[in-house]
């Protein structure tokens, strides 16, 4: 989870609450869910962050809610914005793969170095959440004084600005995101078909395609010009995002009438680079859904507002529709009132809830949805990307309402409790595991499609135990958990990968879930307990697995066969299929060379991996 750091004196000015002390805003923060973590040497608070609370990666949002929490702040709060003077035109060449843009203007900052820093702080940390690091959005922070607004033109004219020459000043960096359906809500009155009229006086920048070897331009931390291309091969940032933009035909470019100052998601140019003297910033965004990079604004917005900022519109012309922006309109849920006094456990008047609504940021009615039942609809604020479903919002009024404040009370009903028969045959299986020299391993169930499937040597859909099709997340908050794993043995690599420091030999085992699609389930999932053991020594061997297997299913009275087969993630003619009581259920191996050189590992490993269930039990 993110780990942000917090300057302690800061938060207490932006609260308004200079008397509280170290101890006591620790103890607040915790009773938002922040996790201290320590200090760092300058004694800012380093906090750990639920990734779905995006809207508090800056002090800007922890002051936002401790506010709310005090009291001090109630209800829905929506910046005033200014009309728009700056247009950004997307041109037709914009690459396909990243074709949503977004911005906003932010005028009268009064910026210092800890304001510029938690800005680039803030940048960071929703390039690392939301922006799958910046391949879906990147933020663009540019000084507005240094961009050159062209002026506008017809249809006729084009948007190409491939005749302007990049002149070499200062730039900083940029965003994401689709647009998304929202509950509760119209369609939105700031979008419009058609691109409109009344643009004479508009200042207008286009976001556009270039080709690799195209307009030139100084990017920041460099002393010259170069070419898109040349910044992915010879500048440091650029070769870290190069594998974002490497397959694209043209780049994403950002234009002014001066020339090229934003070269998404990879590097801006130095010409508008933010320092301690900016006071009025252009903030962009590009990506590959719009909805991911609007909200994203909004977050940056809201904190460049708590500062003092005056935001102002951007309109966004598409060749097909037009926009304005940042999009500040709420969502709308609904809870109902006996939900909410069932999960909390607690008898709450109407008012009370209201007002616990009212503390939480969000602003509530009530509504009869049914005979003598009253629900609650409540607008959400743009910055709020975490309120998906009613239990979040149960969440916001149980946390404001203290759930220390709860008190325990036993249920109504009267049961015995008792272990389950698969959490039994799950422990002796560890326990067996264990006295056949494994280390018990935990770890997470879920994975990536590349390391459950590609890193293995394995092609997903095929018959090969493990290649079943998986259980895919739709909006993960990271790459690297994608997916439920659909075998345990990618874990375990993984953990061999991470520990090739350590001494060997490294026997490891884990029981734990495994996933794949399956039709003939109710829920469409098919869920087991895999049992996945692998053996990393000088001397590893076929054999060393499978006496150790056999071993394993003696202790549960289990016949074992193990009739040769094959299988992509192991060495052919060291691979075995593993049938227990005459039931194929897992397999039984020496790993491929190449699925050891995959995971930088120096030295033959054996492994076995199979259905828990087929030692007994439900």
């Amino acid at each position: 989870m993110p780990v942000v750091d917090v300057d302690p004196d800061e938060l207490r000015r932006l609260t308004g609450h200079e008397e509280k002390s170290d101890d006591e805003l620790r103890e607040d923060l915790f009773a938002l869910g922040l996790e201290y973590e320590g200090e760092t040497e300058d004694g800012e608070f380093q906090l750990e962050f639920a990734p779905d609370r995006l809207d508090r990666l800056s002090v800007e949002g922890v002051a936002r809610s401790l506010r709310y929490q005090y009291g001090d702040d109630r209800g829905v709060y929506i910046p005033t914005t200014n009309s728009a003077e700056w247009v950004v035109e997307v041109d037709e060449s914009v690459p396909d793969e990243r074709p949503y843009v977004t911005a906003a203007v932010v005028r009268g900052l009064d910026m210092s170095e800890e304001k510029l820093q938690s800005l680039i702080q803030l940048q960071e940390k929703l390039h690392a959440t939301m922006g799958r690091k910046r391949a879906k959005g990147a933020i663009g922070v540019h000084d507005l004084t240094m961009l050159k607004g062209r002026a506008a033109r017809s249809a006729a004219e084009g948007a190409s600005g491939e005749e302007h020459e990049a002149d070499h000043r200062e730039a900083s960096d940029v965003g994401t995101a689709s647009e998304a359906s929202r509950e509760g809500r119209s369609d939105d009155p700031r979008s419009r078909a058609g691109t409109g009229g009344g643009d004479t006086h508009a200042k207008t920048i286009t976001y556009r395609g270039v080709e690799p070897d195209g307009d030139r331009f100084v990017p920041l931390e460099a002393d010259t010009d170069m070419t898109p291309a040349e910044v992915l091969t010879d500048h440091p940032t650029g070769r870290t995002y190069t594998p974002i933009v490497e397959d694209y035909e043209r780049y994403p470019a950002i234009y002014d009438e001066i020339g090229l100052f934003s070269f998404p998601p990879v590097i801006n140019g130095k010409r508008t680079e933010v320092d301690e003297g900016s006071r009025d910033l252009l903030i962009e965004m590009t990506g590959t859904d719009q909805w991911t990079i609007d909200r994203m604004l909004n977050i940056v917005c809201y904190a460049l507002d708590a500062r003092g900022g005056r935001i102002e519109d951007v309109r966004v012309k598409y060749p097909d529709h037009e926009t304005v922006r940042p999009d500040f309109s709420t969502d709308r849920k609904s809870v109902s009132h006996e939900r909410i006094e069932s999960i909390m456990g607690i008898d709450l008047d109407l008012d009370e809830v209201i007002d616990l609504f009212e503390r939480s940021g969000l602003d509530a009615s009530t509504t009869e949805v049914g005979d003598d039942e009253i629900a609650y609809e409540v607008d959400v604020p743009p910055y709020r990307v975490d309120v998906l479903h009613a239990l979040d919002l149960v969440d916001d009024v149980g946390r404001a309402y203290g759930f220390n404040d709860l008190e325990p009370k036993y249920p109504d009903v009267s049961t015995v409790g008792g272990r389950h028969e698969r959490s039994r045959l799950e422990d002796a299986a560890r326990d067996a595991l264990v006295g056949l020299g494994f280390e018990d391993l935990l770890d997470f169930h879920m994975i990536s499609e590349v390391e459950n499937y590609e890193r293995m040597n394995l092609e997903p859909g095929t018959d090969a135990f493990g290649a079943d099709e998986p259980v895919t997340i739709t909006e993960p908050y990271s790459e690297d958990y994608t997916m439920l794993r659909t075998w345990a043995l990618p874990s375990l690599a993984m953990v061999l990968e991470r520990n090739t420091h350590r001494a060997y030999p490294q026997d490891l085992a884990e029981v734990g879930l495994a996933a794949h699609l399956d039709d003939d389930e109710n829920t469409g999932v098919a869920e087991a307990r895999h049992v996945a053991a692998v053996l990393a020594r000088t001397d590893a061997s076929y054999e060393d697995a499978k006496s150790r297997l056999a071993a394993l299913c003696r202790a549960f009275s289990a016949d074992l066969e193990t009739p040769a087969t094959e299988h992509p993630s192991f060495l052919p003619g060291r691979v075995a299929e593993v049938v227990i009581d005459g039931e194929s259920v897992g397999v039984v191996g020496e790993l491929h060379p190449a699925v050891l050189v995959e995971h930088d590992l120096e030295l033959p490993v054996a492994a076995f991996e199979f259905r828990l269930d087929a030692l007994g039990g439900d």
